[in-house]
């Protein structure tokens, strides 16, 4: 990837929390690829062209500053498709208002067609099964994609990846080892679900399925609780998140050329 200021024809714009920044995806130095990534080379790859690519999403947002922060920002690079996936964070919190997010999210959506983009809406994948009090927060989502599928009916958007409906998504092999986060090969699988929404074929040296594993020791659960589940509640307690401090990792546009 190179930075340019050259228009091309499909320009791509994420916009959203963790998931769409990448995390779980960590390459080796450290930095995240994850689906958006991912979907911009497919995007690549599929069309023989090379395709301009920007990233706001940060880790740890709500839906409120990723719309605040993000959408306008991503509008003014002038994309021809912009993804837009939020409320994940706000589902994990007690009292979330299903309908606001609903709300805020067909608003975005609407914005994002006024200013001539294609809008792509994502349901995100269904963490629920490894996560303690699961059960309360897939009502959640399960109401969360509800709302977007009439979303999507009453604004006529073509492109729609229901990842949280993906059976195969719920498996733990899927997911890293925090358990909130999609591991890489949960990733490459949300990034052909976009591909299909979007009419392309995921490539063919992609992998998107992985085995099953068996279920956690009640050592390993032990480990998980002290390792993930007290620093995210103290993060609650003290009103800090994950993303303070940081910045989107392509805010510009780089060029994603394809691979043959």
């Amino acid at each position: 990837m190179i930075e340019t200021p050259r228009p091309a024809a499909l320009r791509y714009v994420a916009i959203g929390d963790s998931f769409t920044e990448g995390v779980g995806d960590e390459r080796p130095d450290g930095s995240v690829r994850g689906w958006a990534d991912l979907v911009a080379q497919g995007l690549a790859d599929a069309t023989g062209a090379p395709v301009q690519y920007a990233n706001l999403a940060i880790r740890g947002r709500l839906l409120a500053p990723i719309i605040a922060e993000q959408l306008e920002p991503a509008l003014a690079l002038g994309p021809t498709l912009v993804s837009f996936n939020g409320g994940g964070n706000d589902m994990l919190r007690p009292g979330t208002d299903i309908a606001w997010i609903a709300a805020q999210t067909e608003r975005a959506l609407r914005r994002i067609q006024e200013a001539g983009a294609e809008p792509l809406l994502l349901a995100g994948a269904n963490p629920t099964g490894g996560l303690p009090s699961g059960a309360r927060v897939r009502a959640k989502g399960d109401a969360l994609v509800a709302a977007a599928r009439g979303i999507v009916e009453r604004l006529g958007i073509g492109a729609f990846a229901d990842n949280w409906n993906d059976a195969k998504l719920a498996g733990r092999q899927y997911w890293s080892h925090d358990r909130l986060h999609l591991a890489a090969v949960g990733h490459h699988r949300v990034a052909a679900n976009v591909l299909r929404a979007l009419g392309h074929p995921q490539p063919r040296d992609w992998i998107v399925d992985a085995g099953p594993i068996a279920a956690p020791t009640l050592r390993e659960q032990l480990r998980y609780s002290r390792e993930h589940v007290l620093p995210w509640v103290g993060r609650r307690l003290t009103g800090r998140s994950s993303g303070d401090g940081r910045t989107a990792k392509h805010p510009a546009w780089v060029t994603v050329v394809p691979r043959r």
